[in-house]
């Protein structure tokens, strides 16, 4: 069988064998891993972004980071400040308030989600210590710390001037000069603090109860030169104001110029444009006073003046009368008549007084003779008495009995057998010392007794028992 010419595979042509492609790698990522990549993608693409929009679920955690949302028409952005930054805010983010934030873009991890860390916070439209300044005043105002009603008048006429400011200023010379001038005879208590900086309100504060507690302050003037309202923001802040407004002495503030207004100018008991005007307004009380005391004393003397007329024209009717003719003799005659009864009335009064002298010495003697003294001394003479001869009762009594006790003595002495042991005699005991031998029979050869002498004792053992006396 014949073969077809593409029958033989040596004359086919080979078709060249095309490489096959590797398969491609696959990159495979966590959600974590992901997460994390997003974060630094944006952290390091959007690190300072300004954004505006409106406030809304502001929280203030324990921990002192805030956590709100940043929202428009049409979007809203998670938000988070630190308690880093939250504290270098001067206003209170309030849910609906404008702002404009500025920080970076990050992702929070756990729940995927983007938002913005900001690093600092400000009001649109207001700059943040003047939105900070109308918070703290809408809210003081609601308590009631502005009313006028609980705002102290000054004294009339203050002896001791307390003055809270700073040594370096303006405003401390300003006030000496117009107290000097005007009042130089006043008391002045200086208590010196920092009137601008980070922490002047407390120190203020601080200086205001120091003085408060001086003895005898009248008034309390608060002073600064003008500034900027970041200069003049310590006299905004909150510690400082309740402080003003418990302050048992009342308080004038002259802070910066005519046209500043601080929080402590409202809660004051009594606001100055200038601290010289403060000056002015505490020596102004005093020259008012002055002045008050002038009239009045010009209304006294008109007053004395016209009562001394009508009284001189009322003398003059009367002395134009009928009736007051003689009216010098008969009252010459009623004083006579007087002397007379006064005279009568003196010597009624001695009478009576020498008559109750000499019954109230008949009493004394009365008395006298019943006086507990007298008769106690009598009782004491008899008590005496009594007191020897019972000493002496006694003493006889006692030499008596000793003569009985000597004589019982002599005789017990007579009777004592150590007596009879003293003429050489001595009494024999059985060796248990129980009972005395009185018979020899009652022995037996060496037995053992006890002899008994004037002085001492023995034992012995018997060697011989005779039955008759030897």
């Amino acid at each position: 069988m014949s073969r077809l010419p593409f029958d033989d595979e040596s004359k086919v042509p080979r078709v060249p064998e095309v490489p096959k492609a590797a398969a491609p790698t696959r990159t495979i990522l966590t959600v974590s891993e992901l997460n994390a990549t997003i974060r630094d993608l944006l952290e390091n693409s959007l690190t300072n972004v300004w954004v505006e929009g409106e406030i809304s679920n502001a929280r203030v955690w324990n921990t002192g980071h805030m956590y709100f949302t940043l929202k428009d028409g049409a979007s809203q952005i998670k938000a988070v400040m630190f308690r880093s930054a939250v504290r270098y805010l001067k206003f209170k983010p309030e849910d609906g308030l404008k702002v404009v934030a500025r920080g970076k873009i990050s992702v929070y991890d756990p729940k995927g989600e983007y938002q913005i860390l900001c690093e600092h916070l400000e009001p649109k439209g207001l700059g943040s210590l003047q939105q900070a300044f109308e918070q703290l005043k809408k809210k003081l105002a609601a308590e009631g710390l502005f009313d006028p009603a609980r705002k102290r008048p000054l004294p009339a006429l203050p002896r001791r001037i307390g003055i809270v400011t700073s040594l370096d200023g303006a405003a401390l010379r300003d006030i000496i000069r117009v107290l000097r001038r005007r009042y130089p005879n006043a008391h002045l208590v200086l208590s010196a603090t920092r009137v601008q900086g980070d922490g002047a309100a407390r120190e203020i504060a601080h200086a205001i109860r120091k003085v408060e507690r001086i003895e005898a302050v009248d008034v309390i003037i608060l002073a600064r030169g003008g500034g900027s309202l970041e200069d003049l923001w310590a006299f905004n802040e909150e510690v400082l104001a309740r402080v003003i407004a418990a302050s048992q002495v009342p308080i004038i503030s002259g802070i910066g110029h005519e046209t500043d207004f601080t929080i402590a100018d409202f809660v004051a008991d009594l606001r100055a444009p200038t601290p010289s005007a403060a000056a002015e307004l505490v020596v102004r009380r005093k020259d008012e006073f002055f002045a008050h005391i002038d009239r009045i004393g010009e209304r006294l003397d008109a007053a004395i003046h016209h009562r001394l007329r009508r009284m001189e024209t009322r003398l003059h009717v009367l002395e134009a009368r009928p009736g007051y003719a003689g009216f010098e003799g008969r009252l010459a005659v009623r004083g006579r008549h007087v002397s007379e009864l006064a005279a009568a009335l003196r010597e009624r009064i001695s009478q009576g007084v020498a008559r109750r002298g000499r019954r109230h010495e008949l009493l004394r003697r009365s008395l006298d003779q019943f006086d507990p003294r007298h008769r106690l001394a009598a009782v004491r003479t008899r008590l005496v008495s009594r007191d020897g001869q019972l000493k002496a009762a006694v003493r006889r009594r006692m030499s008596a009995a000793q003569a009985r006790l000597g004589a019982l003595a002599a005789r017990i002495d007579g009777l004592s057998p150590l007596a009879v042991l003293g003429r050489g005699y001595s009494v024999t005991w059985d060796a248990s010392r129980t009972r005395i031998i009185r018979d020899a029979s009652t022995l037996n050869a060496g037995d053992k007794v006890s002899v008994t002498l004037e002085r001492g004792a023995f034992d012995a053992t018997v060697n011989r028992v005779s039955g008759e006396r030897e």
